[in-house]
């Protein structure tokens, strides 16, 4: 019982929590102002205070990544005309003032609204002031897979040994002989001598070459696809929000005269980590034929559970890579990508985490895509 719970708590916890946090997030910043005068009035500790909110906000911003950032400083102004919108609450964590410099320096800390200061940046698209009109229709595609097989190769080892040897002999002989005969009293005597020497010298060497080579491939792996059905909305509302007349590319599909099918897509993502160029020239074509100027595709990986240290939990990461196409133009390009990035989600259950993981890698990604976009102007 204690068990069951445990889990409600924690699954709980876990969807509910991020989603709060994904809409409130806490920064401190810290500013100094100079003054005139024996002291900081009231007036200049304002001005400090301000100063301090903007610095916490562009310091959520900077670690948001360089799109994130490049946002802050379109919506700069919207902040100052009214911060009470964006910023939920400020503590002053720290006061500091020089009497000799005649500066004072205050550090705060400030709850953001996150969920506003996205809809700044939206509603300051290209897109978004170009009306409903002059929405652009956009088709997208994410795969979400996981690994079903990987197959590995054994070392292919080549051995190569060179041996060389020299021999070198030399052997001579020599010899020698004398023979004679002597007379006397009627007989005959005769004698001979012979003498031989020999020499012989032999050298042999012999030397040892070895070498070779290791050549190692690559394992193959292959990918069964996931349902993602509840992906679609998140991608959705994202592009939608960003000013953009969004479909899924499935929807699209009857309508581009054969020449792209996402069958075809899901196949190439099934055996690699990008599309064919046979694949992707087809889906250009086909998208152009249905009068779509811009594709988001991509890839959502999800890793094999395991428990999560901190909270007893199932745990499942989720790798994203995702690129924005922009197919009005001759040659095709990438005006935005994401990744390889990857998150995490926490369940009771195995499915659980993985739905949790892949929801935050989606709307991550999707976030990402569309502040990349708004910051090129994109119409």
């Amino acid at each position: 019982m204690q068990v069951i719970k445990k889990f409600l708590i924690w699954s709980f916890i876990a969807l509910f929590a991020s989603h709060a946090l994904a809409q409130v997030q806490q920064a401190k910043g810290k500013a100094s102002v100079t003054y005139q005068g024996w002291s900081a009035s009231a007036d200049d500790k304002a001005k400090a205070t301000m100063a301090a909110q903007l610095k916490a906000i562009e310091f959520y911003y900077a670690e948001a990544g360089q799109s994130e950032a490049e946002n802050f400083d379109a919506i700069r102004e919207k902040i100052i005309a009214a911060p009470d919108r964006y910023i939920l609450d400020s503590t002053i964590l720290a006061e500091e003032e020089n009497k000799d410099k005649k500066q004072y320096t205050v550090t705060v800390r400030v709850a953001l609204n996150v969920a506003n200061l996205r809809n700044a940046v939206k509603s300051n698209s290209a897109v978004v002031k170009g009306g409903t009109a002059a929405r652009s229709p956009l088709a997208f595609m994410f795969v979400s897979r996981q690994v079903e097989s990987t197959r590995s190769f054994d070392d292919r080892v080549y051995k190569r040994v060179d041996e060389k040897a020299d021999f070198k002999a030399n052997a001579q002989v020599s010899e020698k002989g004398s023979e004679g005969e002597t007379f006397g009293r009627g007989q005959i005597g005769t004698n001979a001598s012979v003498s031989t020497k020999a020499s012989g010298s032999m050298q042999r060497s012999a030397s040892i070459e070895t070498g070779g080579s290791t050549t190692r491939r690559a394992s193959d792996s292959t990918f069964r696809l996931l349902p993602s059905a509840n992906l679609g909305q998140v991608f959705t509302s994202n592009f939608t929000r960003a000013g953009f007349k969004v479909s899924e590319a499935a929807m699209i599909e009857p309508y581009t005269g054969g020449k792209f099918k996402v069958a075809t897509v899901e196949n190439d993502y099934k055996s690699g980590m990008d599309l064919k160029p046979a694949t992707l020239a087809s889906l250009v074509d086909g998208m152009r034929v249905a009068q779509i100027p811009y594709v988001a595709l991509g890839t959502l990986d999800v890793g094999l559970a395991d428990t999560d240290n901190n909270t007893g939990l199932m745990r499942v990461s989720v790798t994203v890579n995702a690129k924005l196409l922009d197919i009005s133009q001759t040659i095709p390009d990438t005006i935005a990508s994401v990744g390889p990035v990857q998150y995490a989600g926490v369940g009771p259950t195995e499915d659980e985490a993985r739905n949790n993981a892949l929801k935050l890698a989606a709307n991550n990604a999707a976030r990402e895509l569309t502040s990349q976009i708004t910051n090129l102007g994109v119409r």
